[in-house]
């Protein structure tokens, strides 16, 4: 019996393997990335890029599994040789000391592509405008059309042919003849297009940044960057959310978006100004029967005197009135200090919906973007008289 190999079969699980490692590979790059979020929408490089631009996020390579023999037969418990004495360096065996060269290998890193926008998908995948309400919505009529709408005359090139072979069947049937055949004028249904109107609910949010000469360029670079990232969700997952720009340093003014991210910084502090003139705009401009308000502030929490710190915390309690939520972020660089004297009388606000976090590091900025855009507040997860340290332990303010 002769037996013979057909090599033209083909074995398409072969041809499926490289697709299923690619898509797997892919998926690691992601989870990567998702777990370093907090370093990457922090860098500099990212924040001013376009949103179509291609960016390289270094990312541990993504090895696979594999067994590493030891030939030498060492001992595998890891107790040391003994004899140490406090103050001893400790390291890896070989890898040297100073700046002498080290004989054991590294770790390997590579970069991987995303674009701009494809980061933002990753952070905004789970967020949302906190206590949204249905209110009275707003109708916006869209650039897109749909045919809803059949009418008995109109243009050929919109005939509905399902629709007039079933009038023409119904006609002959009504005259004992129940076929298709024979079609007749009053037989034709033609698509009728109507334009796509949406009724969204409104809201509005008012982003307040510190100005003032105590802003120094971490404080500067923290808010830009939370407000950055908050413009940029804001325009991703909503249609028909407006934001009004606030700056302040003694006195407040609306800017536009410009102006506000590139606004140097002078002058006293006077945060009730900012407060004052967002209760204005809300009172001229947005009904709060009609729309959801957010208002945010971003400051180091210097302020000019207690008479304003008690002003502050009227005003807030007035904007709570009118307001999903109230978002405080207080910038403080080099770790926790001291409550500053903002934070110290905003203890008196028990409201849940009065959101406070602290901002130390550069790497606080997304924690505290999912800590304002939690889609639902309540008072188990915020209490209204503590303040949040992002990404640690909560420090009460004493």
């Amino acid at each position: 019996m002769r037996w013979t190999l057909d090599l033209s079969r083909q074995d398409w699980s072969l041809h499926r393997k490289g697709p299923i490692d690619q898509a797997r590979h892919n998926e690691k790059v992601k989870e990567a990335i998702k777990s370093n979020l907090p370093g990457i929408i922090s860098e500099e490089a990212i924040i001013t890029a376009e949103g179509d631009r291609i960016v390289k996020v270094p990312i541990r390579s993504l090895d696979l599994p594999h067994f590493r023999y030891d030939f030498g037969r060492n001992k595998h418990i890891g107790q040391g040789e003994g004899g140490s004495q406090p103050g001893d360096k400790v390291g890896p065996a070989g890898a040297g000391e100073g700046k002498q060269a080290g004989n054991m290998p590294g770790i390997d890193y590579y970069e991987a592509e995303i674009t701009v926008d494809e980061i933002a998908a990753l952070i905004f995948e789970d967020l949302g405008l906190p206590n949204l309400q249905q209110k009275t919505a707003e109708t916006m009529e869209t650039d897109a059309y749909r045919f809803t709408e059949i009418a008995k005359k109109g243009i050929m090139s919109n005939l509905d042919k399902r629709r007039t072979v079933l009038e023409n069947i119904k006609r002959n049937a009504l005259a004992g003849r129940p076929r298709f055949g024979r079609i007749k004028e009053d037989d034709l249904r033609f698509k009728i297009w109507v334009p796509d109107v949406r009724r969204e609910t409104n809201a509005v949010v008012i982003a307040m940044r510190d100005v003032s000469g105590s802003m120094g360029e971490f404080e500067k670079y923290i808010s830009r960057s939370f407000y950055f990232w908050m413009v940029k969700f804001l325009r991703t997952k909503y249609n028909n959310v407006r934001i009004v720009f606030i700056t302040h340093h003694t006195e407040a003014k609306e800017v536009d978006e410009e102006t506000f991210f590139k606004l140097g910084e002078s002058g006293g502090t006077k945060v009730s100004s900012a407060y004052q003139l967002a209760l204005d705009i809300i009172k001229e401009r947005f009904d709060p029967n009609a729309w959801n308000i957010y208002p945010f502030h971003f400051s180091d929490g210097d302020n000019w005197g207690d008479v304003d710190n008690r002003r502050c915390v009227e005003l807030v309690n007035k904007l709570l009135e009118v307001s999903n939520v109230f978002g405080y972020g207080e910038i403080r660089e080099g770790g926790v200090r001291s409550s500053s004297t903002l934070m110290n009388a905003f203890q008196a606000i028990k409201n849940e919906r009065f959101i406070p976090v602290i901002i130390t590091d550069k790497k606080d900025v997304h924690p505290a973007l999912r800590k304002f855009f939690s889609p639902q507040i309540t008072p188990e997860a915020v209490p209204a008289t503590a303040a949040l340290r992002i990404g640690g332990r909560r420090d009460d303010v004493a």
